[in-house]
C-alpha cells in the first residue's frame, strides 16, 4: 500500500526541531525528503548533530540524540554551495522537487542565489516553506532568534508566572516543537492547493507569531477586561478556579518527588473520596459542600496530602479511578518510555538501525491512520550518508562522476 506522502518529494534544509520536527513528520508518512547539508562546516548547520543526549560513549557530528530524533527516514546528502557546481546539482534537485523547505534567519537561501524569485525561475510550481523568528516581513525581521527568546517576547514565558516570583518559562524550546507543528500544517496545506490549482507558493512562517496566536484567552482578558495574566486573587498552585473544583490539586506521595494529580469534579467525586479515605477529618463540616471546600482549601490539601504521602503514587490513582475519582501518577519521563504499558501499546516508539550507533529508539508519531499509517524505519542520516545514492539515482550521476566531484571540494 502507498503511504500518504509517497507522491511528494521535500528539498530540506531544516534543522534543530522547529524545521526538521516538521518534514520528520512528511517522511513518516512516505515523503522523500532530501535533507542538504553542509560538508566544510560539519554539521554546524544544525547544532543537535553532535550535542547530547548520546546513546553511548560515541562522539560527533553522526551520533547527536535530538538530531538522530528529529530525522529519520530523511536521505542525507551534503553540497558545498560555495561552488559552481554544487549550485548545478541543488538547482537540478529543485527541479525534481514539489517542496523547499528551510528555517534560517531571513535571506540565508537568498544570499546563495536560492530565494523564492530564483525558485520559481527553477521550477515555477515550486512551494517554498521558511520558517524563522520574525518571519520575512516586519520591522523585527532582520533580527535572528531561538526558541526561549520566541517565548518570552511572544508573552508565553509571563503567563507561567506565580505572584512575587520570576517568570519560569515553558521549558526546552517549547516553541520548537510548536513552530515545527505549525511548518508542517503550513506545508501540506500548500501541497494541497497545488494539488487543487497546479500553483506553487512562498509560505512564510514566523514562529513568534505563532507563539502569540496560543496566548489568545490571555490577550482577551486583557483587551476586554483589562486584566494582567497573573493577579494576586488567582491560584498559584494547581487548584482550578473555573470550573470550581475541590480538592483539586498535585499531592506528595512516598518516596523522592514523588506525587499525585486528583480533581473532584463535584459532590459525587467528593462522596466517592471521602468514602475510600475514610478518616475523621472527610466529615468536617468544613469539607462538606463545595463552597465550604473552597473557603478551606488549604486545610483540606492539607488532610489530602498527608492520606497521600504515606501511598504510592499509582495506588492511589488506581484505587481512586477505581471508586470513580479522577485521579493519575505524576510520571517521570522513564516511566512513560521504560513502563507505562499504555505507550508501547499505542506503538509511540520505534527502534530502528543507525549506520555507526546500531540499534537506537525514536519517537513514533502520536496518531494512526486506518488506512495510510506512518511508518518509520530508518534512522537519521549520517552527515553526506546518501550522497552518491541520491546523485545516481535521482540526477543519473555515474559513481565515478561523484567520486570526481569529492575530490573536488563540490560534496
Amino acid at each position: 500500500m502507498a503511504s500518504a506522502l509517497s507522491a511528494f518529494r521535500i528539498c530540506d534544509f531544516t534543522g534543530q526541531l522547529a524545521g526538521a520536527g516538521a518534514t520528520k513528520w512528511l517522511a513518516s508518512f512516505g515523503a522523500e525528503v532530501i535533507r542538504i547539508e553542509d560538508p566544510v562546516r560539519e554539521g554546524r548547520w544544525d547544532i543537535l548533530r553532535g550535542t547530547p543526549p548520546f546513546v553511548d560513549d560515541q562522539r560527533g557530528v553522526d551520533f547527536g540524540g535530538g538530531f538522530g530524533n528529529h530525522n529519520t527516514d530523511k536521505l542525507g546528502i551534503t553540497l558545498n554551495l560555495r561552488t559552481a557546481k554544487a549550485r548545478e546539482l541543488l538547482t537540478e534537485i529543485i527541479k525534481l522537487s514539489d517542496v523547499v523547505t528551510e528555517n534560517f534567519a531571513k535571506g540565508v537561501l537568498e544570499r546563495w542565489g536560492f530565494g523564492y524569485e530564483q525558485l520559481k525561475q527553477i521550477k515555477p510550481d515550486i512551494i517554498y516553506v521558511s520558517n524563522c523568528g520574525f518571519g520575512h516581513v516586519g520591522p523585527y525581521s532582520n533580527f535572528r532568534t531561538w526558541g526561549p527568546i520566541v517565548q518570552a517576547m511572544s508573552g508565553l514565558t509571563f503567563t507561567s508566572t506565580l505572584p512575587d516570583q520570576e517568570p519560569a518559562g515553558w521549558g526546552y524550546s517549547y516553541m520548537d516543537h510548536t513552530g515545527g507543528y505549525y511548518m508542517v500544517m503550513a506545508i501540506l496545506m500548500a501541497m494541497i492547493h497545488r494539488q487543487r490549482t497546479g500553483e506553487g507558493q512562498w509560505v512564510d512562517l514566523a514562529t513568534t507569531e505563532s507563539a502569540l496566536s496560543l496566548s489568545g484567552p490571555a490577550l482577551l482578558d486583557w483587551t476586554v477586561n483589562g486584566r494582567p495574566t497573573r493577579q494576586a486573587r488567582q491560584p498559584s498552585s494547581n487548584r482550578n478556579q473555573w470550573p470550581a473544583m475541590a480538592p483539586h490539586g498535585i499531592y506528595p506521595c512516598q518516596g523522592d518527588d514523588e506525587w499525585v494529580a486528583i480533581a473532584c469534579r463535584d459532590q459525587t467525586d467528593w462522596q466517592a473520596f471521602i468514602n475510600l479515605v475514610n478518616e475523621v477529618w472527610c466529615k468536617q463540616a468544613a469539607f462538606e459542600s463545595l463552597d465550604a471546600r473552597i473557603g478551606n482549601q488549604d486545610a483540606l490539601d492539607q488532610h489530602v496530602g498527608v492520606w497521600t504521602s504515606a501511598r504510592n503514587k499509582f495506588e492511589v490513582a488506581n484505587e481512586l479511578n477505581a471508586a470513580g475519582v479522577p485521579a493519575s501518577a505524576v510520571q517521570k519521563p522513564q516511566e512513560r518510555v521504560d513502563q507505562d504499558p499504555s505507550t508501547s501499546g499505542f506503538g509511540l516508539w520505534s527502534t530502528v538501525h543507525h549506520t555507526k550507533m546500531g540499534k537506537v529508539r525514536v519517537d513514533g508519531q502520536p496518531v494512526h491512520f486506518s488506512k495510510t499509517d506512518w511508518e518509520i524505519s530508518r534512522a537519521a542520516p549520517c552527515l553526506g550518508e546518501h550522497t552518491e545514492q541520491v546523485l545516481t539515482n535521482l540526477l543519473g550521476l555515474s559513481a565515478d562522476a561523484v567520486q570526481q566531484l569529492r575530490e573536488e571540494g563540490v560534496l
